[in-house]
């Protein structure tokens, strides 16, 4: 068992978080959570990230209505990335695509 106290976030006080689809292992997307979004997502069961854009707290699905709802919160074993494990109420991507990883490098 893991806590707050044993992330580690960087120089601006963030941390990367990977957020997968429980029930099929899919890599939904990618954001970042400072400590504030870190403990309201622990709070509230539902996804909460810091915008590095808009240099703002924001839930997915503020604006969409598609939320992450929180199955399982993991801590890597450096301590320095999460993994919000979801089950989604829609497309995770902005596009509209399930996930963010739709496009492959060529």
């Amino acid at each position: 068992m893991a806590g707050l106290e044993d992330v580690a976030w960087d120089e601006r006080g963030l941390v990367p978080v990977v957020v997968q689809d429980e029930g099929s292992g899919q890599v939904l997307m990618l954001a970042y959570a400072n400590r504030e979004a870190a403990e309201l997502t622990l709070e509230s069961g539902l996804a909460h990230f810091w915008s590095r854009s808009r240099k703002r707290l924001w839930r997915k699905g503020e604006t969409s209505g598609n939320l992450l709802h929180i199955v399982e919160v993991r801590v890597d074993c450096d301590g320095d990335a999460l993994l919000y494990r979801v089950r989604a109420s829609g497309p995770a991507c902005h596009t509209g695509a399930t996930s963010c990883f739709y496009r492959t490098l060529e």
